[in-house]
């Protein structure tokens, strides 16, 4: 028998909103309907599917593999007749939503902070950085980002007041200037590769087609393998003796060369879409 592989590209949404009943917008799942054929990128062997159509019998699978695992995906396959076995525990899932606040990584970047009032806000900006950029603990491709700098708009304290409330703090970082974006790629706690690529307003855009070794050239005057490390002594702590599926670690470079930390996203990305397809790799 082989893998039902399930495209859920709303996943950050669901994860965001953190309802198993919660229903995603038509944009999320028509493109989950339409793109099923990133997930045999990502394995040679496999049913590609989205949790909003039809499934194949649960005896003509030995496996479910998801592009991101969460409560309302769960919540949806049950309801299409998937037997609880081939699904995750409610714990698991829960493990995974807290992981993914964006409050995990703070210790890995020293220069943002967890916000839980205006007050703190203002803070950073007066005694760390004039610019900032404001998260939203839990979102995801360009979502729950809000720029502020002194004085404090009314929008900017309803926006860090909305987010607090809802989930718990909101992160904020200095503004950079952005040389490169990358990410360092894992599948099981094995580190996969790189992937090059290239935002616009914040929001992915494309990779770049170069492998591994052409990667590391472009950024070997910077210190990304220190960074690399770091990041990967952090993740055999904190992340790896609870979670084994598909990760990704967003970096920011500078021209100077410094690197850092942007965001981790325990689920599979585009980034590792985009580094099978360049160096003809399976992950399975």
């Amino acid at each position: 028998m082989t893998k039902l592989l399930i495209f859920n590209p709303e996943h950050d949404l669901c994860l965001a909103n953190g309802s198993p009943s919660y229903v995603p917008p038509h944009s999320a799942v028509s493109f989950a309907r339409t793109s099923l054929g990133l997930m045999n990128t990502l394995y040679r062997d496999g049913i590609a599917t989205s949790a909003y159509q039809s499934l194949p019998s649960a005896d003509t699978y030995s496996s479910i593999i998801a592009w991101g695992w969460n409560a309302t995906l769960k919540h949806q396959l049950l309801k299409l007749g998937v037997p609880q076995a081939f699904l995750p525990t409610d714990g698991e899932l829960s493990t995974i939503r807290r992981l993914q606040h964006r409050s995990t990584v703070l210790s890995l970047q020293p220069d943002c902070i967890a916000a839980h009032s205006v007050g703190e806000v203002e803070a950073f900006l007066a005694e760390v950085a004039p610019h900032a950029v404001m998260k939203a603990p839990w979102s995801g491709a360009g979502r729950g980002l809000h720029w502020a700098s002194l004085p404090l708009t009314p929008q900017d304290r309803a926006w860090v007041a909305k987010t607090v409330s809802a989930q718990q703090c909101v992160i904020v970082e200095p503004q950079r200037k952005v040389w490169h974006n990358l990410a360092l790629e894992y599948v099981g706690g094995r580190f996969c590769g790189y992937s090059l690529f290239e935002v616009e307003k914040a929001v992915y855009s494309q990779n770049i087609s170069l492998n591994d070794n052409e990667i590391e050239k472009i950024f070997a005057n910077t210190d990304l393998q220190a960074v690399r490390r770091k990041v990967e002594n952090w993740l055999a702590v904190n992340i790896f003796p609870l979670y084994s599926g598909p990760l990704g670690v967003d970096l920011m470079v500078e021209q100077c060369g410094r690197v850092f930390v942007a965001e981790i996203n325990l689920r599979h990305t585009m980034g590792m879409v985009a580094h099978c397809r360049i160096n003809n790799l399976h992950l399975s």
